[in-house]
């Protein structure tokens, strides 16, 4: 019965080590930003690696949470495969991109990157506690959450655990059929009290390679228009460009190694609009 009472103790004292850690590491995150979309294959990561890496070439301190649990790309979109995180008594450091982004993602612990991770909900929520907890992020400008496709587990677990969401970001594409999804994105912010800063629509057109005229082999408005319909901002169109699929390949953020192109000017107008909704 002793041994019993004293591992419960510890329990108990560990929970509240980490409750104080959580609290004082939200705390000094200024602006939290989710990156949401109704559905996968939309570009979402894309999106968050490059909002992420445009707020740090503004010169704000930017974290980069990926909480896609069963598809983390982030690394990937980063060139930070087969890299891990400093792992002290003092905590786990997140990889730093540049001096004022740093990231963190489950696909830096997994042995393969194609290694399946099977776990149901409590095993996630710990994660993502464990990232915002055990992880020495230090005073942040901007947290952008890169969340899997949906409204599912990590989705309810991030927002409960930042308490306080300062704005969501919701990735759609032209196609109707998307644009079904993002309107449950758009209805759970609501229910949820998560204040939408906007719509991005993504591969809106396609960037010609050999004359670099756009053209919309997909239709494109569509996200314009839904976002009227809900009275929500629109952030812009972020047309295909057979670059971005290069840049995210090599892991080289629009942003940063190709800012003259059309994909990346767009992205520049995106992350302007945001740090005029959420100034820090």
């Amino acid at each position: 019965m002793a041994e019993e009472k004293s591992c419960s103790c510890e329990t108990e004292k560990e929970q509240r080590r980490r409750e104080l850690a959580l609290k004082a590491n939200v705390s000094a995150i200024k602006k939290k930003i989710l990156v949401l979309s109704g559905k996968g294959g939309v570009g979402k990561s894309t999106v968050s690696t490059n909002l992420a890496t445009g707020l740090a070439k503004k010169g704000y301190h930017v974290g980069l949470l990926d909480i896609d649990i069963h598809g983390p790309n982030i690394p990937n979109m980063l060139g930070l495969q087969g890299h891990s995180p400093l792992v002290t008594d003092m905590g786990l450091f997140p990889l730093k991109v540049f001096d004022n982004l740093q990231v963190i993602s489950i696909g830096f612990f997994l042995e393969e990157k194609d290694t399946p991770v099977v776990w149901r909900g409590p095993l996630k929520h710990r994660m993502i506690e464990q990232f915002l907890s055990d992880v020495r992020w230090g005073e942040l400008d901007y947290l952008v959450v890169d969340s899997p496709p949906g409204t599912g587990d990590e989705i309810i677990s991030i927002v409960q655990l930042l308490d306080n969401v300062d704005g969501a970001v919701i990735v759609a594409t032209p196609q109707e059929v998307a644009l079904a999804d993002v309107r449950r994105s758009i209805k759970f912010c609501k229910e949820a009290s998560i204040p939408i800063i906007g719509i991005v629509e993504n591969m809106s057109g396609f960037v010609c390679p050999h004359c670099g005229n756009t053209v919309e082999i997909f239709k494109t408005g569509g996200a314009e228009k839904l976002a009227e319909e809900y009275k929500v901002p629109f952030l812009g169109k972020i047309p295909v460009d057979p670059q971005i699929v290069k840049a995210g390949d090599e892991g080289k953020p629009m942003m940063i190694y190709f800012p003259e192109a059309k994909p990346a000017q767009a992205f520049a107008q995106v992350v302007e609009k945001i740090t005029e909704k959420l100034k820090v």
